[in-house]
């Protein structure tokens, strides 16, 4: 282990999974702070439809890199790593623990791999392809034989920069040292019941109308009105569809969603998979004791 990087967790797993609550109790059971890794809660205005953590959550825990970009700004993979690579060194400057906690997984493999983004496109071709819809962008993705099934295609930004770049994928190296990946592991059934629960949560703690005022603040094009959980509302607000069907549409999303995040994560071989908290416990436990081991 190379002592002179700091060490680092990161907690991963698909939305709705529990990772946000092992991340709370570890971090106030190793002396840990949060950086958080989720391309939607990055985002002013957007709250409850991304389950973004309460202000009791950021007293009884510190969390970073949350609300740092208006609902409509830009905001990429490259200025996420920027981010929280400061604050990484300055949670470890404290004495504390970073752990990084989310479901973005480019946001969360930018800082573990140490990513090389490729460099911004041509404004003239930027300037013409924001002025084109998703569904043209797709076309086009598709007729340059571009593998679409990695991204997010409800994000307008992920479509234009695939055919930027032409699929090129930043360059990566290996897995940082000090580090511990953790990944929790929920069966598809729980899952599904969690998703469910969490949207009828959602609609509770009064979803309808942070959408409504986003909309009526900032129009539908507006980029936090792309997500899930916010983008569905379109139809029901303009008297085309019931509310039942509002949360079914989520549902569905949501559920596509989480199906990506399994297939980015499966992927990665160093991820130790944990089925809760007393699994990451126990992992993170033989990691303390390895810090005060290998500690000069």
């Amino acid at each position: 282990m190379d002592s002179e990087v700091s060490p680092l967790v990161a907690i991963v797993g698909e939305t709705a999974s529990g990772k946000s609550a092992v991340a709370m109790s570890l971090a106030e059971e190793f002396n840990g702070e949060l950086i958080c890794a989720d391309s939607w809660t990055v985002r002013k205005g957007v709250d409850i439809g991304t389950a973004k953590p309460s202000a009791a959550d950021r007293q009884r825990i510190p969390h970073h890199v949350l609300d740092i970009v208006e609902p409509c700004g830009d905001f990429t993979a490259a200025v996420y790593k920027d981010v929280a690579l400061q604050k990484i060194d300055a949670i470890h400057q404290q004495g504390k623990l970073p752990i990084m906690v989310g479901g973005t997984g480019l946001y969360i493999d930018s800082i573990l791999y140490d990513y090389s983004f490729l460099p911004e496109g041509d404004p003239t071709t930027r300037h013409l392809l924001n002025n084109m819809t998703i569904t043209e962008l797709l076309e086009r993705a598709h007729a340059e034989h571009l593998d679409t099934n990695t991204i997010d295609i409800r994000n307008k930004r992920r479509i234009i920069r695939l055919i930027e770049t032409k699929g090129a994928v930043p360059e990566r190296k290996p897995l940082r040292a000090n580090t511990l990946l953790l990944g929790i592991s929920l069966n598809k059934e729980a899952l599904y019941q969690r998703i469910i629960e969490r949207i009828d949560t959602m609609v509770e703690q009064g979803l309808e109308q942070e959408v409504i005022s986003l909309v009526e603040t900032y129009g539908w094009e507006c980029e936090a009105l792309k997500g899930i959980g916010y983008v569905e509302w379109r139809p029901y607000l303009e008297g085309v569809c019931s509310l039942d069907e509002v949360k079914q549409h989520i549902v569905r999303s949501t559920l596509m969603f989480a199906k990506r995040q399994r297939t980015w994560f499966k992927r990665n071989k160093s991820i130790q998979w944990c089925k809760g908290i007393d699994d990451c416990r126990q992992e993170m436990y033989a990691f303390m004791q390895n810090q005060r081991t290998t500690r000069p």
